[in-house]
């Protein structure tokens, strides 16, 4: 398969994402915008779109961050759903694949910084894709928003500070808000680009700090979303 990502800030890392592609030994290309990359032309050379998470929002103008073009985001989005491509979305990436479908946007209830459980939800328990992340699944969070929904989108996990947390918008298309990509290195750089996190923790009920964030093992969640990834290009080809 020919994996593309769009990484829109070095510290908003693919992580296991590209770990995973790299081994299943798939095709890996990149736009990181944050150097000024051009996005594709069209969905042709790409079977699975990955677009990445990042400080900005859907509604970011090119005048507030120059090297984001949300437009030219949404509109490759588009192309790949419409030509039956995998999409996945991370954080900003999945609200703009509820923009690309019609779904605004919105902030969560909370600020959520930290890994905290995510809960299934019923139509998660259906879904074949995710239901082997279990009832409850520990997982990496690092936002202030939320995707949008769909008439034909479905929740399937929530957690105490986020009621939308990852979406279904077809077979094919998937939303994860939250961040279980992470690794101690992918870490490591949001925490350097974070402004002042340990009193942002003392603030928040849910923001961890540095240390705690730190501390976490991985490797449970990073298994599931290789299972999931597994899973999705398998839907693809067949």
């Amino acid at each position: 398969m020919n994996i593309h990502f769009i990484q829109h800030e070095t510290y908003e890392a693919p992580g296991a994402y590209q770990n995973w592609a790299k081994s299943r030994n798939h095709k890996i290309s990149f736009s990181k915008v944050y150097e000024n990359d051009v996005l594709p032309e069209s969905a042709d050379s790409i079977d699975m779109l990955i677009v990445m998470g990042g400080p900005q929002s859907p509604n970011t103008t090119l005048e507030e961050c120059p090297h984001f073009n949300a437009k030219a985001e949404i509109a490759l989005i588009q192309k790949c759903i419409s030509a039956g491509k995998a999409v996945v979305g991370v954080c900003l990436g999945s609200q703009l694949i509820g923009e690309a479908l019609g779904a605004n946007f919105d902030h969560s209830a909370e600020k959520e910084i930290g890994v905290f459980p995510i809960t299934l939800t019923e139509d998660g328990m259906k879904d074949e894709k995710i239901n082997h992340f279990g009832t409850t699944l520990n997982v990496g969070h690092w936002h202030n928003d939320m995707p949008g929904l769909t008439k034909e989108s479905k929740i399937l996990a929530f957690s105490e500070g986020c009621p939308i947390q990852i979406v279904s918008y077809s077979n094919l298309v998937y939303g994860f808000q939250c961040h279980i990509e992470l690794t101690t290195e992918v870490v490591s750089l949001l925490i350097e680009s974070e402004t002042d996190l340990l009193t942002k923790s003392e603030k928040h009920l849910f923001v961890q700090n540095p240390e705690e964030i730190l501390s976490s093992d991985f490797t449970e969640m990073n298994e599931k979303l290789f299972q999931f990834l597994d899973k999705l290009s398998s839907s693809y080809k067949s």
